[in-house]
């Protein structure tokens, strides 16, 4: 038997722009599910090239272009890039949610997906009659599933509404259980997109977990993330896209420092903010600029800890609006892209009731408690509670040198701490007096 559990050649797909996939009823779903041979124990799914119809090129765009690699059965996998690279779309792919274009993949053991909240599960059905059909699609007997359902439900934590339809449920309740059916399943193969996105932080720390465990059983796990230390964790060797290609693969530790080194900074820093299209949002306001400044106004290229900060953010309303209830919010992400906090307007109680046609949004950063280091920075508007603009990969970073944080020129300690903590020692007797630190 074969040790190649998926190979991917040549793959491509291109979508009409404007042009949405075909709906497919749940009827289609279970023909396809119970009929392809893509979910069968060798299977290929192979397309030889688009058609030709007379329209041109500049009507369509390729979400990826001849994409190829192989992975092993065992292997966890990482697949990182910026949004819109096409990681999602090769999923789907892998998933038979969607057709390729040209290429073809094949697929070597029973697949399980968790992809984008709202695939895998009918909304009409009970979360216990979607546990079934999942496994039925899956090719399991009901005695295997019988024998899974009581730890789904558990894992889910959804046991109260295991027989109400999931169109009632939550994001995360319904992230919850698609995990838990995804990962308990016993599929040979399987794709996760993204999952860490949803949820608390118990619930994420659940699902890296039972992804670990799912790995130790020697089951082959392509997993789609943002969060570099997951994958740095999780992942042995990572596949890194962009622009629909993977531009580098390698061990995960190699190809997260190409990433953070080369990719991220070049896509931020090429295009100025207000020109940048990998944002979302309405658009009743845009955000055009970012800097820092000290408690002067002085702006500054390089901060120090300690210092007291304003972030800059420059912005422009949408012709004829005037936005009311605005609130803005920016994020710091370590070199692993962890976000380390992020700090709304609205946290501290300031909503903008109104803002001019243009200008800048000021938060003053008291006594900065970032230790040294690079970091990106996040920014994100919303509008009357919509979102009106979020530049996907930040709008800039952040460089940290030492600085006199503690007021007696230690720098602290020496390690991989991002914050800082200052406070005030003292020490108490057995008898409860107190003495002052010295």
């Amino acid at each position: 038997m074969s040790d190649i559990a998926i190979r991917v050649q040549g793959l491509s797909k291109r979508y009409r722009i404007g042009q949405r996939e075909p709906y497919r009823a749940l009827r289609d779903v279970l023909a396809r599910g119970l009929t392809a041979p893509f979910r069968a124990t060798a299977s290929v799914f192979r397309r030889s090239g688009p058609n030709g119809n007379g329209i041109r090129d500049e009507n369509y765009i390729w979400a990826l272009k001849d994409v190829s690699f192989e992975v092993k059965r065992g292997e966890v996998v990482g697949i990182i890039g910026r949004n819109g690279a096409g990681k999602s779309t090769l999923l789907k792919i892998l998933s038979r949610i969607t057709e390729p274009t040209e290429g073809y993949a094949e697929i070597h053991g029973r697949v399980g997906s968790l992809l984008e909240v709202g695939t895998g599960f009918h909304p009409e059905l009970t979360g216990r009659e979607n546990i079934y059909l999942n496994g039925a699609i899956l090719g399991m007997k009901k005695k295997e599933i019988d024998r899974k359902f009581d730890e789904i439900v558990a894992f889910a934590e959804v046991e109260k509404f295991i027989d109400t339809p999931v169109k009632h449920y939550s994001s995360g309740m319904y992230v919850r259980l698609a995990f838990a059916v995804a990962a308990h399943l016993e599929p040979e193969i399987l794709l996760v997109d993204e999952v860490l996105a949803v949820g608390d932080a118990a619930f994420q720390k659940k699902c890296l977990g039972k992804m670990g465990d799912v790995a130790k059983e020697g089951r082959t796990v392509l997993f789609v993330s943002h969060n570099m230390a997951a994958v740095e964790h999780l992942c042995g060797k990572a596949l890194l896209m962009e622009k629909g290609k993977i531009i580098e693969q390698s061990d995960s530790q190699s190809v997260i420092n190409y990433y953070l080194a080369k990719v991220l900074p070049s896509a931020i820093g090429k295009v100025p903010l207000s020109e940048r299209t990998d944002r979302s949002g309405n658009g009743r306001i845009r955000l055009t600029s970012f800097h820092v400044e000290d408690h002067k106004g002085n702006r500054l290229e390089v901060v120090r800890s300690g210092m007291d900060l304003v972030f800059v953010f420059g912005f422009r309303c949408q012709e004829g609006q005037i936005p009311t209830n605005v609130d803005i919010g920016f994020s710091l992400h370590s070199d692993k892209d962890q976000m380390l906090f992020v700090l709304y307007s609205s946290y501290v109680g300031q909503t903008f009731e109104t803002v001019p046609s243009e200008g800048a949004f000021r938060c003053y950063v008291p006594h900065f408690p970032i230790s040294r280091g690079r970091y990106r920075i996040g920014a994100r508007v919303t509008v009357n509670g919509e979102e009106a603009d979020w530049p996907q990969d930040g709008v800039g970073y952040l460089d940290v040198e030492d600085g006199d944080f503690y007021g007696t020129g230690r720098k602290g300690f020496e390690g991989n701490t991002p914050f800082l903590v200052s406070g005030k020692w003292d020490v108490k007797r057995a008898n409860g007096k107190g003495t002052k630190g010295v």
